[in-house]
């Protein structure tokens, strides 16, 4: 069975290999691929933006602590960029302690840093990341409209200024992305940052719900997403999830 979806009623998003331009293409003749199957395929391109920071441009754009933005080069140098309005987050802290649910049992070991995902293999799916989406893992809620992507890289960087990265390139391809909740948690006796970010992509509403994480060793975006109208739906799924996140000993 095939289904042709013209630009008008639907889009997908293609990132090219040998450059960070993003193109539409028409009349896409789409086989046995659900809706939400695409609409992951464009969602996944908003992590994506923030890999392919380190893997061609190898700059890193970082907030110093009176909200300046600078550019970080691998060769230790840094300069100011161009001065600009810097848009203030404000980042409280949760006092709850989160820990990896019972049932989450599945061990998903990243090979870049020193990171597993606990999952329940009961109810979520996993395979490994592609060149497209530049994620370690994909994960999906088994039947459902619920996914997630742990993205990996060995650069160290403030939380904060990794928050930031994500909501810029977030903008990049939705303009009205905005965070909705960020705080710092404890999850499994580490420090993450907890973000919520929602916008809009050709008229449909995603949600993002995400926890961020760095050490000497490296930086982990481990992110779930689905549509506004299911987000409420989801997030207790995506947040057990999401709290199978550990750091190896």
């Amino acid at each position: 069975m095939c289904i042709i979806l013209s630009i008008e009623a639907f889009h997908t998003i293609l990132i090219a290999k040998s450059s960070a331009s993003l193109y539409l293409r028409k009349n896409l003749i789409i086989d046995q691929l659900s809706f939400m199957q695409l609409f992951q395929k464009a969602l996944g391109i908003v992590l994506f933006l923030f890999s392919f920071h380190f893997v061609v441009s190898a700059q890193i754009t970082a907030l110093t602590s009176t909200g300046r933005e600078v550019f970080l080069y691998e060769d230790g140098r840094w300069e100011y960029a161009v001065d600009a309005p810097v848009e203030k987050t404000e980042y409280s802290e949760n006092k709850e302690t989160f820990n990896k649910p019972a049932a989450s049992r599945f061990p998903v070991k990243s090979t870049k840093v020193d990171i597993t995902v606990f999952m329940d293999a009961s109810k979520w799916s996993f395979s490994k990341g592609t060149a497209d989406d530049a994620s370690e893992y994909k994960f999906q809620l088994k039947g459902e409209d619920a996914y997630a992507m742990l993205i990996t890289e060995r650069a160290e960087i403030p939380l904060e200024s990794l928050a930031q990265i994500a909501l810029s390139n977030a903008r990049e391809v939705s303009s009205d992305a905005q965070i909705v909740m960020a705080e710092y948690r404890k999850v499994n006796n580490m420090r993450v940052l907890c973000m919520q970010m929602k916008g809009t992509m050709q008229g449909i509403k995603f949600m993002y719900y995400g926890y961020y994480y760095s050490n000497e060793n490296g930086s982990v975006q481990f992110v779930t997403y689905t549509v506004q109208n299911l987000f409420e739906t989801y997030k207790k799924e995506m947040e057990w999830l999401l709290n199978g996140l550990t750091e190896n000993k």
